[in-house]
C-alpha cells in the first residue's frame, strides 16, 4: 500500500518563488500590476479570449457580471442546479429569481434542451456551466440566446484549455468566468477571471473591477481625474497573486499533458470495467474536448457510492463526492418555498464520486486506485 494519495495536491514549481520575488522588487503589489498585464495579455493572445480581467475568485468574476448585466430583483436566470453554489449567489445576491435546468441524463452538464421552457418575460440571462471542463452545446444555446436578446454567461471556472468544435471555452458567450482557485488545472490559491467577449461591457466592467471608480482611465491619461462614478467593488488580486499565476501558465503545456494523461490511463481502465460492472463513467460530446480536470464515476445508489469512498479510505485514497443540487438546497428552498424534481441532478449529486487526480499523481497511484475500484465491485 502506498503512502495515502490525497484528492488534490496544488501544482508549483521553482518559478512561482521567483516571480513573487520580482513582483515585490517591482515595489507594486497591489492589483492590477506587472503580473496583472502579462497575465491579461497570455489569456487574450494564446486563446482569443476578450477583454480579461483578474479577480480574486470565479465568485467575484460572477458577482462583476450580475453588477454588470444590472440584475435586480423580478429579473430572472435560468442556470443548471448542478453546479457550485457561487453560480447562483451572484445572482440570487442581486434578487434574481433561479430558474433551474436538470443534468443530462449520460452527463452531471446541464440539459440544453430544457432551457428554452424555462424563458419568460423575466428573463436576463442564461448561465452556462461547463461541468468538468466538457462543453455544453454552444451553437444550440447561443441560437436560443439570439432569439429572445439573453446574454450568455460562461461558468468556465473548470475549463482551462477546454475546446468547443475549436473554439476555447470562456470565449464564446457574451462573458465568460475562470477559477485560479487550488484544485484547478492552474491556480495561484485563490483567483479567477471574467473575460468580457461582448465589447459594450468593457468599459463598465473596468469602472466595477476598479470599486466603480474611473481610476483606470485616469492612469491612462484619458481624465484628469479619477471618481466614484458607478456600482463596484475590489474585484482587484494582489499582483503576488498575478506573479503566481503567471509562474503557472508558463508551464500550462507541461501541466496540461500530464494530467489529461492520467485522465486517459483512468478512462481505459474504467471503459472496460463497466462493461462488466454497473458503474457510469464520463462521456465525452463529439464536439468537445476534455481538458484532465477531474475523473468521476456515477454508482448505482447513494448507500454504493458512501462504501465505494470508504473502502478506499481504507486504502489510502482520499476520493469525494460533489456537488449537492441546488434546487433542493436549504437556502434555495427558504427563497422559493417550492420543491422541484429534477431527476438527473439529484441522480448525479447522490451517486457522483470523484477520484484523485492532480500532475503529481504517477501512473502507479492511478494504477493503484483503478485496482481498489475493481476490488471493491468484485466485492
Amino acid at each position: 500500500m502506498p503512502d495515502r494519495i490525497p484528492f488534490n495536491q496544488p501544482f508549483h514549481s521553482d518559478d512561482e518563488y521567483v516571480y513573487i520575488k520580482d513582483a515585490f522588487q517591482r515595489n507594486h503589489v497591489s492589483g492590477n500590476g506587472f503580473y496583472t498585464q502579462l497575465c491579461h495579455s497570455f489569456f487574450e493572445e494564446k486563446y482569443g479570449l476578450g477583454r480579461c480581467f483578474l479577480t480574486t475568485s470565479c465568485t467575484d468574476a460572477l458577482e462583476m457580471c450580475a453588477l454588470l448585466l444590472d440584475i435586480q430583483k423580478g429579473d430572472e436566470i435560468i442556470l443548471p442546479s448542478y453546479t457550485f453554489v457561487s453560480t447562483a449567489l451572484a445572482f440570487a445576491r442581486q434578487g434574481a429569481t433561479l430558474r433551474f435546468v436538470d443534468s443530462c441524463s449520460q452527463h452531471p452538464g446541464m440539459d440544453e434542451t430544457q432551457i428554452e421552457e424555462k424563458i419568460t418575460r423575466q428573463t436576463k440571462a442564461i448561465v452556462v456551466v461547463h461541468y468538468a471542463g466538457i462543453a455544453c452545446n454552444m451553437d444550440y444555446i447561443m441560437e436560443i440566446a439570439s432569439r429572445y436578446n439573453l446574454v450568455i454567461i460562461e461558468d468556465a471556472a473548470q475549463c482551462i484549455e477546454s475546446f468547443y468544435n475549436g473554439k476555447p471555452l470562456g470565449s464564446i458567450g457574451h462573458l465568460g468566468c475562470f477559477s485560479f482557485h487550488e484544485t484547478k488545472n492552474i491556480h495561484c490559491g485563490e483567483g479567477g477571471m471574467l473575460v468580457v467577449n461582448d465589447k459594450k461591457y468593457i468599459a463598465r466592467a473596468e469602472k466595477i473591477w476598479e470599486k466603480g471608480t474611473n481610476r483606470a482611465e485616469y492612469f491612462r491619461n484619458q481624465v484628469n481625474k479619477y471618481e466614484w462614478v458607478d456600482t463596484g467593488s475590489s474585484f482587484l488580486p494582489s499582483d503576488i497573486l498575478a506573479a503566481m499565476l503567471f509562474a503557472q501558465v508558463q508551464k500550462i503545456d507541461e501541466i496540461q499533458q500530464k494530467r489529461v494523461d492520467s485522465w486517459n490511463r483512468y478512462h481505459s481502465f474504467f471503459s472496460e470495467l463497466a462493461k462488466n460492472v454497473s458503474i457510469g463513467i464520463p462521456h465525452i460530446p463529439t464536439y468537445a474536448t476534455c481538458n484532465g480536470h477531474l475523473y468521476w464515476l456515477v454508482c448505482a445508489s447513494p448507500e454504493e457510492r458512501k462504501h465505494l469512498i470508504d473502502f478506499l479510505e481504507t486504502r489510502s485514497i482520499h476520493a469525494v463526492f460533489h456537488y449537492q443540487a441546488l434546487h433542493s438546497s436549504a437556502y434555495y428552498l427558504s427563497l422559493s418555498k417550492k420543491k422541484e424534481t429534477l431527476l438527473y441532478a439529484e441522480l448525479f449529486s447522490e451517486r457522483l464520486v470523484r477520484l484523485p487526480l492532480y500532475y503529481r499523481l504517477t501512473d502507479k497511484d492511478v494504477d493503484y486506485i483503478c485496482d481498489s475500484v475493481r476490488l471493491f465491485f468484485n466485492g
